[in-house]
């Protein structure tokens, strides 16, 4: 094989990174061919369940014909060093006369905040809520996976604190509230009035167990865990649970007896988890007509590259300078419009779909990408994932060469069997704006919120555009 052809198989490596890039003094001549690409539906049994947004529900996926169902475990954030009125300004009652120096918790709830849901806003829903176990705490050094059994972190024979049946319409507020801008859907659940006296009275026992996060989950309080155990049709978009333990206190400088709440609140800084039970899918992933994307921890698309066939014959010293790629979406069925269409899809190589979440990979271009969908074409399209197919062969070519067998043989290897595979899966991202307008993807997560597509493919092959560029000779 030539130099050239050498480079331009190598130039995904960081030291070669510049395929298709020539000086402006070079004489190029470009060419443009068009390769078949399989695809197929992949399961995935679990996926990286922490997220800054919860789900809590039951649903029929109308395609299945069985239910997606939803829990979820919360722990609460502490501020640094929070601080509470000094105990000889707290207030409680005494012979039901208001009185100094008496630590009261007056009520306790839990709100669960919701900016959308699926189903019907006027289907009943049953939810219990449990304390988490004290002797058995989600770990911030583990990862959670969406089949974990969340059951597991609450005691044995655990009793629930409170149960509720709520519909996502809160028919207890008005419905001038409900349109007004001041208001934020939610669900409220009144909890033992002892939990929050026992997070009162510790605090007053020792300060230092609020200095932070961990030491609130450990020595305070673990954490809430809900489910919903009667009705099914709705299922909640939860962006933030708070608990709000309400007291009364002393102000000498305003002689005023004040009513007032301490509130935590369950963020991204600390664990939060949902259970999804997602079943039945095995009749979609064997159509052999079309492939799926489906969340939470559903189905993903499989791809596949003709790598060899990039790289053959007359193309053997050619670059690629551009290689680009449509997936194409088959319209809904009138009864499928409940779920929605993924907004943004990863390309990551198959061999590294689970460490890139575990590891919280951003898109780096080469061996990975990131799209959104376009709702005018109805499609995905990666524009240009030649440093991506060229990557791939590069490894064969190079593993090949170290282990002193052939490529054929290399490429038959268990460990390489995903060698020229990639897999496309939904996904939520964010990224950071600069002063001078350019953005920078800072995260990449799994999409977690409820949507199901067909694409083209399975038995109807892609086509993928390649554009070659050679020195003229």
């Amino acid at each position: 094989m030539s130099s050239l052809a050498m480079l331009s198989i190598a130039s995904c490596d960081d030291t070669t990174g510049t395929l298709g890039i020539y000086s402006t003094g070079d004489e190029i001549t470009n060419s443009t061919e068009v390769f078949d690409v399989t695809t197929r539906s992949l399961k995935l049994d679990s996926v990286v369940a922490s997220s800054a947004r919860n789900y809590l529900g039951c649903i029929t996926d109308m395609e299945t014909g069985t239910d997606i169902s939803a829990d979820f475990a919360a722990q609460f954030y502490c501020f640094e060093d929070y601080t509470l009125p000094l105990h000889e300004n707290m207030v409680g009652d005494v012979d039901g006369v208001a009185t100094k120096g008496i630590v009261q918790c007056d009520s306790c709830e839990v709100r669960l905040f919701f900016d959308s849901f699926y189903g019907s806003e006027n289907n009943p829903m049953k939810l219990q809520v449990f304390e988490l176990d004290r002797n058995n705490i989600l770990s911030e050094d583990s990862i959670y996976y969406t089949d974990v059994n969340l059951s597991q972190f609450v005691p044995d024979n655990a009793v629930p604190l409170a149960s509720r049946v709520f519909t996502a319409k809160d028919y207890n507020v008005s419905e001038s509230t409900l349109k007004g801008s001041n208001y934020d859907s939610n669900v409220r659940i009144m909890l033992p009035r002892e939990l929050g006296q026992r997070i009162l009275d510790r605090y007053y026992v020792n300060a230092g167990d609020f200095a932070n996060s961990y030491r609130f989950i450990h020595n305070v309080f673990p954490g809430l865990y809900f489910r919903t155990t009667g009705g099914k049709g709705t299922m909640l978009s939860v962006y933030v649970g708070t608990i709000n333990v309400f007291y009364r206190y002393y102000d000498a400088e305003q002689d005023t007896i004040y009513d007032a709440l301490t509130r935590f609140a369950a963020t991204p800084e600390v664990i939060q988890s949902t259970h999804f039970d997602n079943e039945n899918v095995d009749a979609l992933i064997a159509n052999p007509t079309c492939t799926y994307l489906k969340t939470p921890a559903g189905i993903c698309t499989e791809m596949t590259f003709p790598i060899d066939e990039l790289f053959a014959g007359q193309h053997a010293t050619d670059s690629i300078s551009r290689a680009t790629i449509s997936l194409v979406r088959y319209n809904k069925l009138q009864d499928e419009d409940q779920f929605g269409t993924p907004s943004e899809l990863l390309m990551v190589r198959k061999c590294d779909m689970y460490r890139f979440f575990r590891k919280r990979g951003v898109a780096d271009g080469r061996t990975s990408y990131t799209t959104t969908f376009n709702s005018t074409y109805n499609s995905y399209t990666f524009n240009n994932i030649c440093r991506l197919l060229a990557y791939c062969k590069h490894e064969k070519m190079t593993g090949a060469k170290e282990m002193g067998i052939s490529e054929e043989a290399w490429a038959q290897l268990p460990e390489n069997r995903d060698w020229n595979k990639v897999v496309l899966i939904p996904v939520a991202t964010s990224a950071n704006t600069s002063t001078s307008g350019s953005t920078q993807l800072v995260s990449v997560s799994h999409d977690l919120s409820l949507s199901s597509i067909r694409l083209v493919g399975g038995n109807t092959k892609l086509k993928m555009q390649v554009v070659y560029s050679k020195f003229v000779q």
